[in-house]
């Protein structure tokens, strides 16, 4: 089997070296000499991660794509330019491809997908979502006896990575947001990361393979964690939480939710005790229950590892046909962000005058909203009160219409700040 591999930076290096040092054991899974025999490049000279003596390297990718040697291609550059354009040339050369590019499948994929099934070969991406974890096998094929009822992951690891150390060093999100960007684990420009769009990119992956609908990226509701405070975090631990971004997919009254945000989830769990730049998704299903997958999201040989197991699956023919862009797709109706019911927290300053709680749950009460918990610090040098409150499950319109009007309270002395709170039950 020879392969051609489109970048070999530190996913594509990854595989060379995962491939070289578990060779015996690989071969012994698959049947089959696997041989990387080309990789393209941006710079001939820039030293690598992996030996290449044996590779030939060039600095047109298309000459990958169209080598009728090659096998299989695994498309490991990133992007969605060039990127497409490659993989779709691949696949029309009747190749099979393999790709971590969480974006060019959230975006493009359907059509992809469409391609490859027109001219039979297969696009298989495990490495695109959380890295070294299995979680899309776990879904198609493990937990296929089950109807999926919630998907909530910790997918992006710069993200959690930051929150982590916000928590447990009372640092701001811009102080540690500089740390990752030294240590590698956030980009120069770090949107992708912290304001949600790597995770939402991932969770449309994983929301179709779970619920069998379209991509449907542009359909994720959308929020960072750049707007968290240290008083967020110090708040939630007083309440009995920790704040995580999650992704979350589930179907309730048939219509599909798909959201990103900073979230709030009891000490408790599981999920809560992710920390660092690790990674973990949660599923339930309707037979087995809720069940965990936990490991390196990123990194060089941990996302190596999914796409060689990709590359095996090929290999040995046991791709299920029923993955996406195999099947009849069913068509969802998603849940429009305003109807989605949630548990809330909310965070309030207000001026330290006679009456302010109560006249803040009763604007709530007005609005059918219960507080169920209520934490009040002390007051601060400009005398006003730092209060937080977590409110009982209500409809998202339904609270931004009662934060709406406790804002026109003249004691209110910023914009109220509103997190999602998940129990994850």
């Amino acid at each position: 089997m020879n392969i051609g591999i489109l970048g070999l930076g530190t996913v594509g290096g990854g595989v060379v070296n995962v491939l070289d040092k578990n060779q015996a054991e690989i071969s012994r899974r698959s049947g089959a000499n696997i041989n990387v025999t080309h990789a393209a490049v941006r710079d001939l000279s820039q030293e690598r991660i992996c030996p290449t003596d044996n590779i030939v390297l060039t600095q047109d990718p298309f000459t990958i794509v169209n080598n009728d040697e090659i096998d299989v291609v695994l498309e490991l550059m990133g992007g969605t330019g060039l990127a497409k354009d490659l993989v779709e040339q691949a696949i029309k050369n009747g190749k099979h491809v393999i790709t971590a590019n969480k974006a060019l499948i959230a975006t493009h994929g359907n059509e992809l997908l469409a391609l490859a099934k027109d001219n039979q070969v297969y696009l298989l991406f495990e490495a695109a979502v959380a890295g070294g974890i299995p979680i899309l096998k776990s879904l198609e094929q493990g937990l296929s006896a089950n109807q999926i009822e919630l998907v909530a992951g910790i997918i992006n690891g710069t993200g959690n990575f930051i929150l982590t150390e916000m928590r447990d060093k009372g640092r701001d999100f811009a102080d540690v947001l500089k740390e990752a960007q030294a240590l590698g684990y956030a980009e120069a420009d770090p949107t992708f990361d912290v304001e949600g769009i790597d995770a939402a990119h991932k969770l449309a992956i994983l929301a179709s393979i779970a619920f069998g609908c379209e991509l449907q990226f542009n359909q994720v509701s959308t929020e960072g964690i750049s707007q968290i405070s240290g008083e967020d975090v110090a708040f939630a631990a007083e309440l009995g939480y920790s704040i995580k971004h999650l992704g979350i997919a589930k179907k309730t009254n048939n219509e599909l939710q798909m959201r990103v945000h900073p979230t709030l989830i009891p000490k408790a769990r599981l999920l809560a005790n992710v920390d660092g730049v690790m990674n973990a998704v949660l599923v339930k299903g309707n037979a087995v229950g809720p069940t965990l997958y936990y490991g390196a999201g990123a990194g060089d040989e941990a996302t190596a590892s999914a796409v060689i197991a990709d590359l095996i699956d090929i290999i040995k023919g046991t791709v299920s046909h029923n993955v996406l862009g195999w099947k009849s797709l069913e068509s969802t109706t998603n849940c429009a962000t305003d109807n989605i019911e949630s548990i809330f927290y909310l965070r309030l300053l207000a001026a330290d005058k006679p009456g302010v709680l109560a006249d803040i749950t009763s604007t709530l009460a007005k609005h059918n909203i219960s507080v169920e918990a209520v934490v009040q610090k002390q007051i601060d040098a400009q005398n006003n009160a730092h209060i937080a409150i977590i409110t009982n499950m209500v409809k998202t319109h339904e609270l931004t219409t009662a934060v709406a009007e406790i804002q026109t309270h003249d004691f209110i002395m910023e914009d109220v700040k509103i997190i999602h709170v998940e129990t994850l039950d």
